[in-house]
């Protein structure tokens, strides 16, 4: 019998975190400049350096799956030169969806550091918890809340933005 995942961790921050956090934010606000949702990743290798960014491009692109997640993981592994990326972090602003989760436990990535939760389609615990599903073959530690306010009030401000009087 397979034993559970643990529950997200969710303190203390290490000071880590919130310098990935901040990589993960500049890319973020690049998102802004092709008009898509400012979210930004970035994968931490085992070295400590970052090997991957990657920021919403969807409108840039034409692609439903160029998600920052997604675009990070496509270029740490390039820059690992294997698909698995163990002993790596990924930071995102916002918690993962369901496909970039899928993507996460694919390439084994085994730590995850975001910002904000999105109550609507979530995978790292508010709607689904794909990271830590027990049925699956690889688990992830999920530090959630790292510079939540500010990656939340980053994604509010560009939805007010384009919902006026809402």
């Amino acid at each position: 019998m397979v034993s559970p995942p643990p529950p997200a961790r969710r303190a203390p921050i290490p000071s880590e975190s919130e310098r990935w956090m901040d990589a993960a934010l500049r890319e973020a606000r690049a998102a802004l400049e092709t008009h898509d949702v400012p979210i930004g990743a970035v994968v931490i290798g085992p070295d400590g350096r970052i090997i991957g960014r990657g920021r919403n491009r969807r409108e840039a692109d034409a692609d439903p799956t160029a998600h920052a997640e997604i675009l990070a993981i496509r270029e740490a592994a390039r820059e690992l030169g294997t698909w698995r990326l163990a002993g790596c972090t990924l930071a995102v602003t916002l918690e993962p969806c369901s496909m970039c989760a899928g993507a996460i436990v694919l390439a084994r990535v085994p730590r995850v550091v975001f910002g904000a939760w999105d109550e609507k389609a979530g995978a790292a615990g508010s709607v689904f918890d794909v990271l830590r599903e027990r049925r699956l073959n690889h688990w992830t530690e999920v530090l959630p809340e790292v510079r939540e306010a500010e990656c939340a009030d980053l994604l509010r401000e560009f939805f007010a933005a384009r919902r006026p009087g809402a």
